[in-house]
């Protein structure tokens, strides 16, 4: 894994370069033909918008001093209004994932000069969130972009350092308790998917981790005893294809190569799931896959390949984030 300055660099050279670009914009007339940068001032670079925002946020999150230049240049009040304006046109937009990542790009940036140009921002997603919620009748469970579970847990870790309102929050937690509350015997053996950076499963139980430690905070057993319904394997001490390090055949694919930021998104939840248990096997079980699937990822982040190195890196600084934290709250 690079240093903290080195993943600062990478994120900098990133979310400065405009091509190639997958610009996931509907375009409505022949004239309708804009440069990535015209349509995103603030998140043109790195592929891809949501790419852009969590790379933008790895660069706040790990060198903002060496690259102030880039920052200042970039998160300005006009351009993330012209940003929050474009959400609110194309309200399906990079939902939910790209919004939950603005959202922690904007807590990330709290204490900071850029903290203030966010609030139109911050608006915008709130609004699309008041609005989508109560229509998400069901939740989208795949490992990919529109997980509803990793979104919204995203959004109810950093939702209140970004300013989001208290209602909003509690609406995220309703909704993802109505969604996953009775959820048993989850189908772990078919994960991972081909082309999955999330596993659909933990990242559900990650939700629910948050949810249990708003309600009933200090509780280990509630979660416990929810977890032990949604993978009974755990406690029974069987085999669990979740904490198998998945194989990545083909680093340079787009698509297998995904597999390579699930192995760092199971890292961060593994860990964090983990933390929310009681001493005891199931608890040690998750920290040894933890521990396997970081070592595992980590080698690929600064690859030189720009199918990778556009994004991977944010997905291993979550899973040292969430290792971090166990091992300093286990210390104390």
């Amino acid at each position: 894994m690079p240093t903290p300055e080195e993943t600062a660099t990478l994120a900098a050279a990133n979310v400065t370069r405009e091509y190639p670009n997958f610009t996931a914009h509907l375009t409505t007339s022949p004239d309708d033909r804009p440069r990535p940068s015209d349509l995103h001032p603030a998140f043109y670079g790195a592929y891809d918008w949501h790419s852009s925002v969590h790379m933008h946020w790895l660069l706040v999150r790990t060198g903002p001093e060496a690259h102030a230049d880039v920052l200042d240049r970039h998160l300005t009040r006009a351009n993330l209004t012209t940003e929050a304006d474009y959400l609110l046109a194309h309200p399906g937009f990079e939902r939910p994932y790209g919004w939950a990542w603005l959202i922690a790009l904007a807590a990330q940036c709290h204490g900071t000069r850029w903290y203030d140009a966010f609030a139109p921002a911050v608006a915008a997603v709130d609004r699309l969130l008041t609005d989508w919620l109560p229509k998400a009748t069901y939740p989208v469970r795949h490992g990919i972009h529109a997980n509803s579970a990793f979104a919204l847990g995203l959004v109810l870790d950093t939702g209140e350092r970004a300013g989001l309102p208290p209602r909003t929050l509690d609406a995220v937690r309703e909704r993802l308790s109505d969604w996953f509350a009775d959820d048993h015997d989850a189908p772990a053996h078919w994960e991972p998917s081909g082309q999955d950076f999330l596993s659909p499963a933990l990242t559900e139980a990650d939700a629910m981790r948050r949810v249990f430690e708003h309600s009933d905070p200090g509780n280990l057993d509630a979660f416990a005893a929810w977890l032990n319904r949604f993978l009974p394997a755990l406690a029974a001490d069987a085999p669990c294809a979740l904490l198998d390090v998945p194989v990545v055949s083909d680093h340079s694919d787009p698509h297998i190569g995904h597999l390579l930021g699930l192995a760092l998104s199971r890292a961060a939840a593994l860990h964090a799931i983990a933390g929310a248990l009681p001493e005891g096997r199931v608890r040690d079980r998750l920290t040894k896959a933890a521990h396997a699937h970081l070592d595992a990822g980590l080698p690929a982040v600064e690859s030189g390949d720009f199918t990778t190195d556009h994004w991977l890196a944010t997905f291993a600084e979550l899973a040292r984030e969430q290792r971090d934290q166990r091992e300093q709250y286990e210390r104390k």
